[in-house]
């Protein structure tokens, strides 16, 4: 799933490359993907792209009153051209979910949004405000906005009963985490994912400040001006615990483990996080005795 890194490169990139162009056409090729209805996404047609925003995990391309906002959820990507093909699409074939062409004085471009996989997740907008898109109205801070410190997340954790894995990954909470990187964030911190957020103490409260804005940061950095095609590799290259169970840890040496839910899973290294323990699998949500 992308996260807050790659969207916001996905961002980037769009702003870039699409900003004072003009819409020229937009396909909605599986209506299960259109979440809104007024206005029609036909109205974006022949308006100037005034510039493309991240919101969390959502991206909204913005035409003067009109926006176009997309979650790309779990398996969606973006796909981008500078030859765009004219073709109609047919509805509800292949991986296509929508298609959007725009003309300027660099010539055609475009993109597909994408989504492999049979449990389709992709949300498409179609809003006068970003802030219309329940997702985003009711998102949490920016880890990067000037309100976002130490003291703001003390507070956030100082309230919560909740594991700081499940609690880092809620985007009304703070916006933009996901699985990967709450995963990467937490072997920083040398926190145990099963951690009760309130039980965190001020001085770890700070290191987690400190792990979040380092590991965000440094993908960030990575991500930008990366075209959208580079950027999964990108995010997979730099993974020291997510999506490696079973290899040693890059700081310690110890096998990084896993612990696996219905739908998820989390990995971290004993050594560094849960002073050698080994967490129970299977949901059980407690260290094995």
């Amino acid at each position: 799933m992308p996260e807050l890194p790659e969207v916001s490169g996905l961002a980037g990139y769009l702003d870039d490359h699409l900003q004072g162009t003009v819409v020229s056409k937009v396909q909605i090729v599986s209506f299960a993907v259109l979440k809104t209805a007024d206005p029609p996404f036909s109205a974006l047609e022949g308006r100037t792209v005034t510039g493309v925003r991240r919101f969390g995990k959502f991206i909204s391309i913005d035409t003067g009153g009109i926006s176009f906002v997309f979650h790309l959820a779990r398996a969606g990507w973006v796909r981008f051209t500078d030859s765009p093909t004219d073709a109609q699409l047919k509805m509800g074939k292949g991986h296509i979910a929508a298609r959007l062409a725009f003309t300027g004085p660099g010539g055609p471009r475009g993109f597909d949004l994408t989504e492999a996989g049979t449990k389709k997740s992709l949300a498409v907008y179609v809003v006068r405000d970003p802030q219309e898109v329940p997702g985003i109205a009711t998102l949490g801070p920016d880890p990067f906005s000037e309100a976002f410190d130490a003291d703001m997340l003390a507070g956030i954790l100082g309230s919560s009963s909740q594991q700081i894995k499940g609690l880092l990954r809620s985007q009304g909470v703070i916006a933009g985490i996901g699985n990967a990187y709450s995963d990467e964030i937490l072997h920083a911190a040398r926190i145990s994912p099963f951690a009760t957020a309130k039980s965190l103490d001020r001085g770890t409260v700070q290191v987690l400040y400190d792990a979040i804005h380092d590991v965000l940061g440094t993908a960030l950095a990575e991500a930008s001006g990366k075209p959208p095609k580079d950027l999964k590799d990108v995010k997979r290259s730099h993974m020291r615990v997510h999506a490696r169970a079973g290899q040693p840890c890059p700081v310690c040496g110890d096998t990084v483990r896993e612990v696996s839910f219905a739908d998820t899973s989390l990995q971290y290294c004993p050594t560094c996080q849960t002073k050698g323990k080994i967490l129970a699998d299977r949901r059980t949500s407690k260290f094995l005795k």
